[in-house]
């Protein structure tokens, strides 16, 4: 079993139809930091400051966040740096499980994960670019269109571009976090305020963990582009592990920048609680500079959305035969072209949706949740089981104290599955029902 080429795996070297080493450890970082930095850090910490009762449990909530994402980095750098490929998440869980169970994760990322992701963060764009400037009635929908269609044109032109368009937003992004982070400094003290009343047990602070993890989530994605990393195997490692640090830190500042501005009890109290920094420091135009802040986070959120989204497709396409159209891969734009468009008409076809439905897009989220944990749960198992069928195949880079390591991920994992199912019923059903549907055309698809 050691011998043999792992499914929906190509010779990246020299395989003209398959992925080109053409992205750096530096494209790696910008295409992490863009993911996981979205519009969730401009909400999130309110939730968390008004769950975590104290100064020092909210900011102990938001170390211990980038402590569990670390952990998890660590994990999937052994497995994407053994394990090269473009199907990332699939192809780990192709290699443990087999072809069923990669299926039924290809098809809850095309048609629930990915694509919803897609539609959500395009409708946020859409809300704030119609603040900016109003195309009327469907404003919101237009411009989510728009996004889509002009990314994932860029896309289409060659991963090169894509990239570069990330690493600009990229940077745009993390200098508006850092301007949030100033004007919260600059902004006068909050008063002290007396103790809070806010319920400080266990449930509480599990709650402050869920939307904390949920605001790092993403940093796992930059797995579908290690058959694309240039150098040494190692570097999807060290773009990781820079990665999280970097979010990290960026977290732990724009929260104490919060917290110095608005106190805690403001904090809690805020519904928009970057904009309320913004205003406390510049006035009323902070308010209009947050919405552009927010275009340009969720901007480059859609952007590596977009290039992570469509490899896992095109992995698929590799291996079934019924799907070989979205296995082609672009020789002269090293992209996923086909498996790329059939994401954006899925991702225009959410959006067009949720436009006649309003309340479409908090079910959306309900659904994907449960389907996200559950799948994410079974890669970090898979190392486990790879430890043991692949015992030969050479490990560049090894997770550290294994296996408490990933044992340490798997129960966070399943502590977020267990939240999600807790505080999602309707939705995680409907959830269930896409995945039964995706067994039962797996059930009809042959294999090469």
């Amino acid at each position: 079993m050691t011998g043999a080429t792992p499914p929906g795996t190509a010779n990246v070297s020299s395989d003209a139809d398959a992925p080109q080493r053409v992205l750096t450890v530096k494209d790696a970082v910008f295409l992490t930091v863009g993911i996981v930095i979205g519009a969730g850090i401009f909400k999130a910490p309110s939730l968390v400051a008004g769950a975590a009762g104290s100064e020092a449990m909210m900011i102990f909530a938001w170390v211990l966040g980038g402590a569990i994402t670390l952990i998890g980095a660590l994990t999937y750098a052994e497995l994407a740096s053994t394990f090269p490929s473009a199907g990332g998440d699939y192809h780990f869980i192709h290699l443990a499980y087999g072809k069923r169970p990669a299926f039924l994760f290809a098809w809850a990322r095309a048609t629930i994960i990915t694509t919803g992701s897609i539609a959500l963060l395009s409708f946020v764009f859409g809300d704030y670019a119609s603040q900016v400037y109003s195309l009327g009635p469907h404003s919101p929908a237009l411009y989510a269109c728009a996004v889509v269609l002009v990314l994932s044109a860029i896309h289409w032109v060659s991963t090169r571009a894509s990239s570069t368009t990330q690493n600009w937003l990229t940077g745009l992004e993390v200098a508006g976090l850092a301007l949030v982070a100033v004007a919260g400094f600059v902004a006068p003290a909050a008063a002290p305020a007396a103790a809070s009343a806010a319920d400080t047990g266990t449930a509480a602070f599990g709650f402050a963990m869920v939307m904390v993890l949920l605001t790092f989530g993403g940093w796992s994605e930059v797995a579908y582009i290690s058959a694309e990393m240039s150098g040494d195997k190692r570097g999807i490692a060290r773009a990781l592990i820079m990665s999280i640090l970097v979010v990290t830190a960026l977290y732990l500042m724009v929260n104490l920048a919060y917290l110095k501005a608005l106190g805690l009890p403001g904090m809690a109290a805020s519904q928009a609680v970057a904009a309320d920094v913004l205003k406390a420091a510049f006035g009323d135009w902070g308010g209009r500079l947050m919405s552009v802040i927010v275009m340009i986070a969720t901007l480059t959120s859609i952007n590596s959305t977009l290039i992570v989204g469509a490899r896992s497709s095109y992995a698929a396409g590799r291996d079934w035969p019924a799907l070989r159209f979205l296995g082609a891969w672009s020789t002269s734009g090293s992209s996923p072209r086909h498996a790329l468009v059939m994401q954006a008409v899925l991702a225009l076809g959410l959006i067009g949706f949720g436009a006649t439905q309003r309340d479409g897009f908090s079910a959306m989220v309900d659904y994907t949740s449960p389907v996200f944990w559950t799948f994410f749960l079974l890669a970090g198992l898979s190392i486990f089981v790879l430890r043991k069928t692949h015992p030969d195949v050479e490990r560049p880079f090894r997770v550290p104290l294994y296996p408490v390591v990933p044992g340490l991920f798997c129960v966070a994992c399943a502590y977020l599955l267990y939240s999600s199912l807790a505080y999602v019923k309707t939705g995680a059903l409907f959830g269930a029902g896409l995945l039964a549907v995706g067994a039962v055309i797996s059930l009809f698809l042959g294999k090469k």
